[in-house]
């Protein structure tokens, strides 16, 4: 959790949310995109936000300083903290079978985001192509692949309004700061916690070595009650399963 970490989120040209009002929180390497809808005028959610980002980035960073395998390891590691964020990692990121640090992007977008819920109607926020959100209406999203991909900007997916949280996740080999052992242009998980979904995007990715392998991870995945869907491309071949309706 270095700022040298930092890459541009060149995508956010590209995202129009004309029924919220949006604004950006950035605090070392972590960046996030925020998409938010409230009522209450004497609520600043960009310093509410900000505070919160703080909060929880100072608990990943004292774990680290502390257990310096909780920033390295590949596999699941068993450590027990006092701070719920990382508990909740270590749990997840088990389940996956990766590290926990392959769900900080979606940790601290979900910590932060059910802090922010009893502020606000609407809820999006972005960290770096991870997605917490909490919307009743149906949301368009695109998937980028690459430049190189066959499919680069051309698939798009529907997320139905929904009166609870959720998450979207993305893992590549090709985009992002992410590490990804596998080969897939984009691997995209959707999942009733955005922990989970950015957890098994990282362990499903790594499973594609080939389009051969896509039947192997398709398999992997079903096994985890909480995913609702997902995507993975991987140079001319697509598979996708679960709750996805394309646009």
């Amino acid at each position: 959790m270095k700022s040298h970490n930092y890459k541009y989120r060149f995508y956010r040209k590209w995202t129009t949310t004309s029924d919220l009002n949006s604004f950006r929180v950035h605090c070392y390497e972590t960046d996030l995109q925020v998409y938010a809808k409230t009522n209450l005028t004497d609520v600043n959610l960009s310093d509410k936000t900000q505070t919160f980002t703080k909060k929880y980035r100072k608990q990943i960073e004292e774990t680290i300083q502390r257990f310096p395998q909780f920033l390295n390891a590949l596999h699941p590691i068993k450590l027990k903290s006092k701070y719920k964020i990382i508990n909740t990692m270590i749990s997840r990121s088990s389940i996956a079978g990766v590290g926990p640090m392959a769900g900080v992007a979606g940790a601290l977008a979900e910590f932060i985001g059910m802090e922010l819920l009893p502020y606000t109607e609407e809820l999006i926020i972005e960290n770096g192509g991870d997605i917490f959100i909490k919307s009743i209406k149906d949301r368009i999203v695109l998937v980028y692949a690459g430049e190189d991909s066959p499919f680069k900007d051309r698939i798009r997916i529907k997320l139905r309004g929904r009166d609870r949280p959720f998450g979207i996740c993305t893992s590549s080999k090709r985009i992002g700061h992410s590490l990804s052992l596998g080969n897939t242009d984009a691997t995209i998980i959707i999942a009733q916690s955005t922990i989970t979904a950015d957890v098994f995007a990282t362990a499903v990715g790594n499973l594609v070595k080939t389009a051969d392998d896509l039947e192997k991870a398709l398999e992997f995945a079903g096994k985890c009650n909480e995913i609702d869907g997902g995507i993975i491309l991987i140079g001319e071949k697509i598979a996708a399963w679960g709750d996805i309706e394309f646009v």
